[in-house]
């Protein structure tokens, strides 16, 4: 038998990457993109450290009366969840190779992200004028309050128009043809920054709202 005798069934699809020890078949891409949310995911616990240092070392409003309530903000995490719900749609879509499907599903993610921003933006504009709230100044109570509660959802709000900008990015690549072959691998990728940002939303609206 030859040498040159080849032995597999035929090439893989160039985006199936080969095993290895420790990351398995995870791209670059993916192991770049998990590295860098494991670092953000500490400054988010940087800010959620502080916020319970300051708020059981002072005197601290009870937060959903001095913010007017939790149905608003219900109502925003209520939005990124649905958003993250069609993220996995869109990528399962690509995998399917269904073009309709991925391009409809990431486009509702991109309109999650941004309703969530606008709604954002009407919260701030109501606190600072019905609720006399400001970065640096509180009405009714000790000024740290406002300017933790703008400092973290603030720093959200920021990773939240990232991954909007992300996946128009995405979504220019599929709707010019770039995933029809079934490669996800970036959707993927755009998919693992959006969970982070609803999973942290989660754990925002829990410590800054409600408890």
């Amino acid at each position: 038998m030859s040498s040159h005798a080849h032995t597999h069934d035929g090439p893989k699809p160039y985006h199936e990457y080969p095993v290895d020890p420790q990351f398995k078949r995870a791209s670059p891409g993916k192991i770049g993109m998990w590295l860098f949310l494991a670092t953000d995911g500490m400054s988010f616990a940087g800010y959620l450290i502080a916020y319970a240092v300051l708020r059981w070392s002072r005197a601290w409003p009870n937060p959903s009366v001095a913010l007017g309530g939790v149905e608003l903000s219900g109502f925003m995490t209520f939005l990124l969840i649905c958003s993250s719900v069609s993220m996995v749609l869109a990528i399962d879509a690509c995998k399917q190779r269904y073009r309709k499907g991925m391009l409809g599903w990431l486009a509702f993610t991109i309109f999650g992200g941004i309703a969530f921003l606008s709604i954002q933006m009407y919260e701030y504009h109501h606190l600072n004028h019905a609720m006399g709230m400001s970065f640096n100044s509180y009405a009714h109570g000790d000024a740290l309050f406002s300017s933790t509660f703008f400092a973290i959802t603030g720093f959200h709000g920021l990773h939240v128009l990232s991954g909007v900008i992300y996946l128009i990015v995405m979504l220019v690549h599929a709707y010019r043809g770039d995933f029809d072959n079934g490669d996800y691998n970036q959707l993927e990728i755009a998919g693992l920054f959006w969970h982070f940002v609803d999973l942290v939303w989660i754990l925002v609206f829990t410590f800054v709202y409600l408890l």
